[in-house]
């Protein structure tokens, strides 16, 4: 059953899109996709900064009340919409609980370390002109560092009989923010076999409805197909490296 509720989400097919995208329809909301195409930098343009100033996706406009509310930063958002629309407690706990903390850990824990420790090692393994292994071995190897502390927690919370799931007894925005970036692990070289927590997880999530509809918005997601290949890997770095190039030229320019 589709929610009532009238939400605008700007977005793209990243990491940080899909988490967003899964909590939406996890929670069964009604929202409206606005594909931002990153590869045009269409993330900088001024109508956009009005809504997140960062210039980053993902970011959204509530219009349920009849006033907007706009929110930006992936876990803000996960925040607010469980805040908001889980009275039912279906990815998220009751707020001020201790397992509504221990999920705000995690989150902080995925946006602080996680997301940015992954994608530098994506940059540096699939996008910077060129190859700095000092760059790439230190990324990588920050990245892998913090898959074990995911792995050592699910290990954990599955002895003392809680599940495999970062907080409490079930699937919750804890879990949606970390898979999303664990699920893009080998695009930036960490390979997953050496954390069997983590894959039992993964094969869980991946095999949940919601998920499967969630990481093909707001384009299918070809990126695991396109890393069975090498020439086709290959390709799709060089491509992507030229608009992150392009991109972090603008940004020199502007703020030399």
């Amino acid at each position: 059953m589709t929610s009532k509720t009238s939400i605008d989400l700007y977005t793209a097919g990243t990491p940080n899109g899909h988490k967003v995208h899964i909590a939406f329809e996890e929670l069964g909301l009604n929202y409206n996709v606005h594909k931002i195409d990153i590869s045009k930098n269409t993330q900088k343009e001024e109508w956009f900064l009005k809504i997140c100033p960062n210039g980053r996706i993902p970011a959204m406009v509530d219009k349920t009340s009849g006033k907007d509310k706009r929110l930006f930063e992936g876990g803000a958002m996960l925040l607010y919409l469980t805040d908001k629309y889980d009275k039912e407690n279906k990815i998220s706990f009751d707020h001020d609980s201790d397992e509504y903390w221990e999920t705000v850990e995690w989150i902080v824990w995925m946006q602080s370390g996680l997301g940015p420790m992954q994608g530098q090692a994506n940059h540096f393994y699939r996008y910077a002109p060129e190859k700095i292994q000092y760059g790439i071995d230190r990324y990588q190897t920050e990245t892998k560092r913090l898959y074990q502390v995911l792995n050592d927690r699910l290990e954990q919370q599955e002895k003392a009989g809680q599940g495999l799931w970062l907080v409490g007894n079930k699937f919750t925005i804890a879990d949606i923010a970390s898979f999303s970036w664990v699920n893009w692990g080998a695009w930036a070289g960490i390979e997953t076999k050496p954390f069997p927590a983590i894959e039992k997880w993964m094969e869980v999530i991946n095999a949940r409805p919601t998920v499967q509809k969630a990481v093909n918005i707001p384009d299918e997601f070809k990126l695991k197909g396109i890393m069975a290949s090498k020439e086709k890997s290959e390709q799709y770095a060089k491509e992507a490296s030229a608009w992150v190039m392009k991109g972090q030229e603008a940004d020199q320019k502007k703020h030399a």
